[in-house]
């Protein structure tokens, strides 16, 4: 009886981590699809296509109002990239559309202290800007340009013909509408996987993981301050973006489990490690793949891994001189909290779900419209063995979700 009951509660909270961050995914790809349909790249290379400080400015500033979830900010920073902005930029908005955004500030306010709220703000700025340094050093000049050229041949794959109309006259026709509702709807079609899987280990994770398990991880996990040493710092500041590679979360949902590692004694730095490794798990990896190639999928989890790194130590030390480290005296866990609770995440999920229902809408319309001629887009990368994998991992995550949350009557 308490594996079904831990089973129940794996797959709760699973849909709860979902259910909390629906309405971001909703928005991101929103955003993203109409980037993609409005926006020319001759007017994004104007606006963004250097990597000067204008242009960083408004990649942050865009990042900013965009407050995307990790995974719906990898389409629009694809989408930014692809239109011509410049990689520093396109990095900028990334950075800033999940570390710079008010509903996150908000969830890490409930699970945790304000310290983390703050550290979230300021390390997300020195994010940015050791991104913008790392990529004037290393200048990977032949990396964008493999990626602009893979990006290219997608783009021309993905081309129906028609002349080009201005965003104005896309925004006021059905068929400017309907090619917005094709472009979400391939949008979700490229990781629904991923973000199954991600949120079914996430719920596992909170649910089965013992305590301990978190403890006997991290090195020097429930010292003092006074007591933890640099090596031991730098090695949860390490082991968090390791842990988060394999737990599948983006930045909403890993928030509930940094609480859980918070409150078993890991430090400052090592939680704002954790927080900061949205965007370099698994499935951001996999897609980053699918859009630019292994090659500068690899190099842009270098920048983040580093970057992260640097700015969790620099955000614990600074806090730590100031006396203003955070307490873990009472952290509330992932399986303790009510997702479905009514409050303005509830109300908004609503919104957007309406939002994405009259999108799909319009995706049903112009997909019979085009059915004449409709192309299939293979975005999973060919069915070699990974893909075969992943389908499997979908399988076994749909059946513990469904299995999960329909014993509940077994426990009665």
């Amino acid at each position: 009886m308490e594996f079904f009951s831990l089973w129940h509660q794996a797959a709760l909270t699973s849909t709860g981590f979902f259910w909390m961050a629906l309405w971001a995914f909703v928005l991101g790809y929103v955003i993203s699809s109409l980037i993609q349909v409005l926006v020319t790249k001759e007017r994004m290379q104007k606006a963004m296509g250097k990597t000067g400080p204008r242009s960083m400015a408004l990649g942050t500033f865009f990042g900013f109002i965009s407050s995307s979830c990790s995974f719906a900010a990898l389409a629009t920073t694809r989408s930014l990239f692809q239109k011509g902005a410049g990689l520093a930029p396109s990095i900028a908005f990334l950075l800033a559309s999940t570390n710079l955004v008010i509903e996150l500030g908000i969830v890490i306010s409930i699970f945790l202290a304000w310290q983390f709220v703050v550290a979230e703000y300021i390390g997300g700025i020195l994010l940015i800007l050791f991104a913008w340094l790392f990529i004037r050093v290393t200048n990977p000049k032949k990396l964008i340009q493999q990626a602009r050229d893979r990006l290219d041949k997608n783009e021309e794959d993905h081309q129906h013909g028609g002349e080009q109309k201005s965003w104005k006259s896309k925004l006021t026709s059905r068929e400017g509408w309907q090619q917005i509702g094709m472009t979400y709807v391939m949008e979700w079609q490229m990781v629904w996987k991923d973000v199954l899987i991600g949120f079914t280990v996430a719920g596992v994770i909170a649910a089965f993981v013992p305590e301990s398990f978190f403890h006997g991880l991290f090195p020097g996990a429930g010292q003092t301050e006074g007591e933890l040493g640099f090596l031991s710092l730098l090695a949860q500041t390490l082991i968090g973006p390791f842990a988060a590679f394999f737990t599948f979360i983006g930045s909403m949902g890993n928030i509930p489990l940094a609480a859980v590692l918070f409150g078993n004694g890991v430090s400052f730095a090592g939680v704002m490690a954790f927080i900061f490794s949205d965007l370099v798990v698994l499935p951001v990896l996999r897609i980053n793949a699918q859009y630019y190639g292994w090659k500068m999928s690899l190099y842009i989890l270098a920048l983040l891994l580093s970057g992260l790194v640097f700015a969790s130590l620099i955000m614990h030390y600074g806090f730590a001189a100031f006396g203003m480290l955070p307490d873990a005296s009472t952290v509330q866990t992932a399986t303790e909290r009510d997702h479905f609770k009514m409050d303005y995440g509830f109300i908004l999920n609503l919104i957007f779900i309406a939002i994405s229902a009259v999108l799909v809408f319009f995706w049903y319309r112009a997909k019979h419209a085009n059915s004449g001629h409709e192309h299939h887009h293979d975005h999973g990368g060919g069915a070699g063995a990974g893909t075969w994998v992943l389908r499997g991992f979908v399988v076994i995550a749909a059946v513990w979700l469904a299995g999960g949350l329909l014993v509940a009557p077994l426990m009665a």
